[in-house]
């Protein structure tokens, strides 16, 4: 492709509505223009590297038995009311009426559709298992949609589902797709990590993430650096803590006068205790009902895991006045004894011993006070934030925060879908039973968006070459030279005959302008025609990545490339 030609408007600004390096980059090179909130127009390069993806995730999961399907975008209201997701699912869904008064929506995942579609279609176990997909346009009406393709509102998805006629069958493809998906990021150029993760509004038993690995990801996840344990911080899992010895006497609980100490640094500190001897009584509205939830001192509640543990699809920390309005005690002196609401506690308080608590009076803490003499709960779980001293649950090793981009998600759905909606077969005895679901996404859009944020510079792109809209950019730098353009025009030729995707930068411009223009678009190889040609014969190769250069004859360079990138092309 000529550059001369191409629909490719670069920035030397960068726009104030871009956020992270993605956006500004995505913008700045020319890949996407914004139409209106949390919606893009994808240019030539942006669409290219979008197919690229595709390619990819196409190949893999035709590979790996799925069959691609196309389903509607609009769906009806009916098969989400029959499925119980239209009032759950919430605002994200964007909902409509057409002129017969039909309730409908702008699909944001495709569970109704492909079980309605199932259900009419297949009836007999000769007929399963099946795993269908299809790469399309999503709308989830994000109530902040930020960081360009990060988190739009309409962006370009892979969602696959697989019926099974057991749960033994399913699993096995949920193994299936998990390798599946470790193939298609590999060959992305991608470093990832797959996580375990929280189901949310999709619903199902258990699930994993896949977050590309980057410093300015919005998600942080847990890994463990002796083994292969990784989870976001929804998920990750606290190792049991150790009971204290039965010999720990429990000392006699006192209230004790603390004025103005609210916090817990300027409590711990007046009593001459460690946050770690202190139980924070934090109230949350699940649902809208109060609940109380006792952590340590130090440690920060999970609202994920605390919703698991109640059933509930909305938690938020109740503010100042809807404490005292539940409870008839200010913000920094509740505690557990005597409360009249819900009470719940994570598993470490269980293990502690004489440790302060609220007094549920203004300017008052007890002290030495013990979980079943001074107090009960309702109910004991795991509802903490991991943190980084935590041990790793499977083999006590070292855990890590990191960042990361999901721009995956594997789900075993399990039978709730299909019993919602009454999909069934019939097995060999003519009995019928219910599909065993699973579903499988990627973010095909946001994939790219990821790939730039692990790999970037100061200057622009890095693309890894799997994902590269072009994989060699010709920079002629001798435009009214004949004998450049000449040699130029037929290394153009050569690497097209080579079956080499080339972008030719045959514009009218500076030679600067068009190194920082190469640097910024991120191809991963530069091939440049000038002066060196007209002196010495030679050109230069040179890799995005590293900056690495090399200087060799023109049919040299050609023959030089094409090994370099089948060679990394076969390695991916």
């Amino acid at each position: 492709m000529r550059y001369s030609k191409l629909l490719l408007p670069t920035l030397k600004e960068t726009p104030a509505e871009a956020e992270v390096v993605s956006h500004r980059l995505l913008l700045r090179g020319g890949f996407i223009r914004k139409l209106t909130s949390g919606v893009y127009s994808y240019l030539p390069l942006g669409l290219a590297a979008i197919r690229k993806v595709e390619q990819i995730v196409r190949e893999e999961m035709n590979r790996a038995g799925a069959q691609e399907v196309l389903l509607p975008m609009v769906q009806p209201a009916d098969l989400w009311r029959e499925s119980g997701r239209w009032e759950k699912y919430g605002p994200e869904l964007l909902r409509f009426t057409d002129r017969h008064e039909r309730e409908s929506c702008l699909g944001p995942t495709h569970e109704e559709v492909i079980t309605d579609l199932v259900r009419r279609e297949i009836h007999s176990y000769r007929d399963l298992p099946v795993n269908l997909y299809q790469v399309q346009t999503k709308f989830r009406d994000e109530i902040r949609p930020r960081f360009g393709l990060m988190r739009g509102r309409e962006f370009i998805m892979k969602d696959a589902y697989s019926f099974d006629i057991d749960n033994e069958q399913a699993e096995a493809e949920y193994r299936n797709m998990y390798d599946t998906y470790h193939r298609i990021f590999e060959r992305c150029g991608l470093a990832f990590r797959a996580v375990e993760a929280d189901t949310g509004t999709i619903g199902g038993s258990f699930s994993h993430e896949f977050m590309v690995l980057a410093d300015t990801g919005e998600d942080t996840i847990v890994i463990c650096k002796d083994c292969s344990y990784a989870a976001n911080m929804e998920k990750a899992r606290v190792k049991p803590i150790e009971q204290p010895p039965e010999s720990v006497d429990l000392l006699e609980c006192n209230k004790v006068e603390t004025p103005g100490k609210r916090k817990v640094g300027a409590v711990t500190e007046f009593l001459g205790i460690s946050p770690k001897q202190l139980v924070k009584t934090l109230v949350y509205l699940a649902d809208s009902q109060p609940v109380a939830v006792l952590v340590r001192g130090d440690h920060e509640v999970q609202p994920v895991k605390l919703g698991n543990l109640l059933g509930a699809v909305e938690v938020e920390m109740a503010d100042d006045k809807q404490v005292f309005d539940v409870t008839g005690v200010p913000t920094g002196y509740l505690g557990p004894a005597g409360l009249k609401i819900k009470l719940v506690a994570d598993r470490e308080v269980v293990a502690m011993r004489n440790f302060a608590i609220g007094a549920n009076e203004k300017n008052y803490h007890l002290i030495n006070a013990n979980l079943g003499r001074d107090f009960e709960v309702d109910e004991i779980d795991d509802l903490r934030m991991v943190t980084p001293e935590d041990s790793c649950p499977e083999c006590a090793g070292r855990l890590e925060l990191t960042k990361g981009i999901e721009v995956g998600h594997i789900f075993k759905l399990g039978d709730s879908y299909s019993k919602a909606l009454n999909a069934v077969y019939q097995d060999n005895q003519g009995e019928e039973h219910h599909f065993v679901m699973g579903c499988y996404g990627i973010g095909v859009s946001r994939v790219v968006a990821a790939a730039i944020e692990q790999n970037h510079d100061e200057n622009g792109i890095i693309f890894p070459l799997p994902v590269a809209p072009f994989q060699v950019e010709i920079l002629n730098l001798g435009l009214k030279d004949k004998a450049i353009s000449e040699v130029a025009e037929q290394i153009y030729n050569d690497l097209e005959k080579e079956s080499i995707e080339v972008l030719f930068d045959d514009r009218d411009e500076r030679p600067g302008i068009k190194f920082k223009d190469a640097d910024l678009i991120g191809i991963p190889y530069r091939l440049t025609v000038g002066k060196k040609f007209a002196s010495d014969g030679v050109v230069e190769i040179r890799k995005r990545a590293d900056g690495h250069t090399i200087e060799l004859s023109p049919d040299e360079a050609v023959r030089e490339l094409a090994s370099m990138i089948n060679e990394e092309m076969h390695s991916a």
